[in-house]
């Protein structure tokens, strides 16, 4: 097992690695060291065949979308409807999901596999220009990936008759201002064409048909296409001999919290457990100073909370799901014993509070409701009533049962993510999935904030003091 210091966060071991096997090199980011290590090799034999094999070889992998929704790669670049042209790839380097950093991570150190990954995407479903979306704060990042694209470039790699062949196609990088709202797939095409980044209602703006300037557009997540080169390399038979059937592959976890080695780290998909990543030696080595998990979040800030019941599910959405979480991002955040429950279910409420586009009112007032609120409990002055009032200010975002894990003991039905709610996108419900998770969860700390609650004397005018 070796950490890497020049790839800060990154570990890796004797697992298998897809998208992370040439971190381990200080130049991994030049075109040198791609081609040295097998780049480009995946595009050269995916151009060696017809487009629509290099389609069903994507579709026979169930490469699984490592944004979130976890929708097949392949399955999605069929959706688009035939006959209508242009069509394009936007690739999502939004990455902003409180505790999520291994996007970054793939562009800062492999941004050749990522182009590849895109130049492969374009071909097999037939897109003619690609657009990548870098968020504003990742500076290292952009550099990289704009390096990147001016070697390939220059190398006939991008462009023209791409390899001397006729395949012809540009990539165009942008980067954004740093708004959470455009990593959802519809808000970054608005941004992209310049109108301020806003979720569009589906239907009937679903990207695959009407997506970037009206245009049939595939969305993909950076990990997502940064598995293609070695896809194409090793073909669909080798990527699905790893992981399971419904979950093949790798992916990229990161751990932020309360271990012994947060990082990143490249797993098995499908059969590692929480189990095996926060307290394997190959991984997160336990909780800190000894001391005893308390709770932690599955898949990015947005996912509702699992306890130590939930330590021995795989990393399998149709576990997951079914047991009142979600995968998401690929970014786990531990609480050992130690931890404030009320203040941090604040932490992550402020956050989704603050990034709200303010195009749906549930989103907009509700979460700020639930800012003010919680705020209010955590410093010691809620009361009894304010707790009852987060629910219902939550249950107007995510109407009926919030899922989680705990449903059945507490005497709730079980509904499997995703859960219903009254927003265009899922920045609203994120606001409300760690107050719901804690509360749940934790009652007794909410219990004893508001039972020690300071009083405020009140005098009333005129009576004597």
């Amino acid at each position: 097992m070796t950490t890497f210091p020049h790839a800060p966060g990154f570990v890796a071991g004797e697992r298998p690695q897809i998208v992370t096997e040439r971190f381990q090199y200080e130049d991994s980011y030049t075109l040198e060291r791609y081609r040295a290590t097998g780049g480009y090799e995946g595009l050269r034999k995916a151009l060696q065949q017809p487009s629509s094999a290099v389609h069903e070889e994507v579709k026979s992998a169930t490469i699984l979308g490592r944004g979130g929704a976890g929708f097949p790669a392949g399955t999605k670049w069929g959706l688009t409807p035939q006959g209508v042209w242009p069509r394009y790839l936007v690739v999502n380097g939004d990455e902003s999901e409180p505790g999520t950093y291994k996007d970054r991570l793939l562009m800062e150190r492999d941004p050749h596999q990522l182009i590849e990954g895109c130049l492969i995407a374009c071909y097999a479903a037939g897109l003619s220009q690609c657009f990548l979306y870098i968020r504003g704060e990742m500076a290292l990042a952009q550099e990289r990936v704009a390096a990147a694209l001016n070697e390939a470039y220059a190398a006939g790699l991008v462009g023209r008759n791409v390899m001397g062949s006729s395949f012809s196609v540009d990539v165009v990088l942008h980067w954004g201002a740093g708004a959470y709202v455009v990593g959802e797939e519809t808000a970054l095409i608005e941004s992209l064409e310049g109108n301020r980044g806003m979720p569009r209602l589906k239907p009937p703006y679903f990207p695959a048909a009407i997506g970037l300037y009206g245009k049939p557009t595939i969305v993909n997540n950076v990990e997502t296409l940064s598995n293609l080169p070695w896809l194409m390399r090793n073909g669909s038979a080798a990527y699905t001999a790893i992981g399971t059937k419904t979950s093949p592959g790798t992916r990229m976890v990161a751990v932020s919290g309360h271990v012994k080695r947060p990082g990143v780290y490249e797993i098995v998909n499908g059969t590692t457990t929480f189990r095996d990543l926060l307290y394997g030696e190959e991984f997160c080595k336990g909780i800190r100073n000894g001391n005893a998990l308390k709770a932690f979040v599955p898949g990015g800030g947005s996912a509702p909370w699992f306890t130590a019941d939930q330590l021995d599910l795989p990393f399998e959405a149709s576990q997951v799901g079914p047991a009142g979480s979600m995968l998401g991002s690929g970014a786990v955040m531990v609480m050992d014993e130690t931890t404030d429950i009320p203040a941090a279910a604040l932490t992550l409420t402020n956050f989704y509070a603050h990034e709200s586009c303010g195009k749906c009112t549930p989103c907009r007032e509700g979460g700020t409701w639930l800012q003010r609120i919680l705020t209010r409990v955590v410093n010691g002055d809620g009361t009894t009533e304010d707790l009852a009032q987060l629910v219902e200010v939550g249950s107007m975002i995510c109407p009926g049962n919030f899922p989680h894990a705990s449903s059945e003991r507490l005497g709730l039905a079980a509904v499997p993510f995703p859960y219903k709610m009254t927003t265009i996108c899922f920045v609203g419900p994120s606001a409300y999935a760690p107050v719901h998770s804690a509360l749940t969860l934790f009652p007794e700390e909410f219990a004893a904030r508001v039972k020690h609650r300071r009083t405020i004397p009140v005098t009333a005018v005129g009576a004597p003091a």
